[in-house]
């Protein structure tokens, strides 16, 4: 969520070169790879572009540059859904046991509940075993059968839960509603009519047509694994740039897309979740938006009908937290004060690294924190989670600046504190 001090209203004559700045040193202390734009009454005001599209092949990003978005492809199969009840080719209140008959309670079970994130339906990427099959081709069979055997983790209706699940057969439905895939489905109904040359169910990433591979940050930028486009689908399978993400955003607030009767029911905010939208507030403001990730990719659009601006950031690397990044660029666009970021460098060797090596619990948190290092570099990584690289940032002092991170090891108590979102944890060398 983005959350900002007061603003005043919209400067259109914004200081272009300081905001290019921030992102130039994101860019050379590697923190940042991605790209940003903003748009105001539907006319871009200002984009920048930094990293590679292919860092191995040495291919430079630039305006063109397409992004997997992830979750933003729910937003776009919002629409597509929200566009076949009009055409009455769906009714958000049949149940699904038509289309599934094999999910559990399926006669329970609403389009509207799918799009509402109300279904019950388990998430099938929360599971441990979700990474050692996500590169892998999946039929429609197959994922259907799969997100069946998972079952159900509440009553439909009763609550709301984020679930990836719900989604993908919202793709399986509108493909059997209107007899085409679905990535002609949104050709067809979404770029086509509203000119996005960059935007599309993705496939195999290429390089050489534009598409950005994905990074994470540990020493050096590294490769990530690719999910198959097969598996997210609607839920997170769509590419693009910023300047179509605002320029959907745009058409979807300016009606071009679909009713107001449809947007209004996309805003309408029941246990956190719209259909297809969050509310980002911004101070006094409040946008609608969503937010996406996928691989090392992540995403975000948000729309401000107050001054009607429109902003996008995507990303395929990030050692940095992005909504920081969000804070940075809507502060430049508002003229508010932001600083330009410092970043402090404190060498060490490998050998330097040892004493803080181990594994390490707390009385306070039910997890345990294992510190290796690769290199000259230190990682932690938390039970249960990924393993995350540490920038040393002072004597025992690291920190994780995607996550809001910061540890700080007593070398010769065993112990560190690690700190996030005003919180202090003590750990304990085991």
């Amino acid at each position: 969520m983005i959350l900002l001090s007061s603003f005043t209203g919209f400067a259109q004559n914004f200081d272009k070169a300081k905001l290019d700045s921030y992102f130039d040193l994101l860019e050379e202390n590697n923190k940042f790879i991605g790209s940003v734009a903003i748009s105001e009454n539907g006319e871009i005001v200002y984009t920048k572009t930094i990293g590679h599209v292919d860092i191995e092949n040495n291919i430079k990003a630039d305006a063109e540059s397409k992004y997997r978005i992830g979750s933003i492809s729910k937003t776009f199969t919002t629409v597509l859904s929200l566009q076949a009840v009009e055409k009455g080719k769906l009714n958000l209140s049949q149940t699904i046991e038509g289309y599934f008959p094999n999910i559990p309670k399926a006669d329970k079970i609403t389009i509207q509940h799918l799009l509402s994130h109300r279904s019950g339906i388990h998430n099938f990427t929360n599971d441990e075993d979700y990474l050692s099959w996500n590169t892998q081709a999946q039929t429609e069979e197959e994922m259907v059968a799969m997100i069946a055997q998972k079952g159900s983790d509440f009553k439909p209706g009763s609550r709301a839960e984020y679930s990836n699940s719900n989604f993908v057969l919202l793709t399986y439905i509108l493909e059997k509603a209107y007899q085409k895939p679905y990535s002609q489905l949104v050709s067809m109904y979404i770029t086509e009519p509203i000119n996005l040359k960059n935007t599309y169910l993705g496939g195999k990433i290429k390089p050489g047509h534009n598409e950005c591979k994905s990074y994470r940050f540990s020493g050096s930028w590294q490769l990530e694994t690719e999910t198959d486009i097969s598996i997210p689908l609607g839920a997170g399978g769509i590419v693009s740039t910023p300047s179509d993400l605002v320029r959907f955003s745009d058409a979807l607030f300016g009606g071009k897309l679909v009713s107001k009767e449809s947007l209004d029911l996309m805003m309408t905010i029941e246990d956190g979740y719209g259909i297809g939208l969050f509310q980002i507030p911004f101070h006094d403001k409040l946008a609608y938006g969503h937010t996406g990730g996928i691989d090392g990719f992540s995403s975000i659009f948000a729309h401000f009908s107050d001054g009607n601006i429109s902003y996008a950031l995507v990303s395929n690397g990030s050692n940095f937290n992005n909504n920081d990044i969000s804070i940075a660029t809507l502060s430049a666009v508002y003229d508010k004060a932001y600083e330009l970021p410092t970043f402090k460098v404190y060498d060490l060797s490998s050998e330097d690294l040892d004493k803080y090596l181990g594994v390490y619990s707390s009385k306070q948190v039910p997890l345990k924190i294992s510190i290796t290092k690769d290199g000259n570099t230190l990682i932690a990584q938390a039970t249960g989670q990924a393993a995350f690289p540490l920038d040393a940032t002072e004597k025992d002092i690291f920190q994780f600046d995607p996550a809001g991170v910061v540890m700080e090891f007593a070398p010769t108590e065993k112990s560190f504190i690690l700190k996030q979102g005003g919180g202090a944890f003590t750990f304990t060398k085991e």
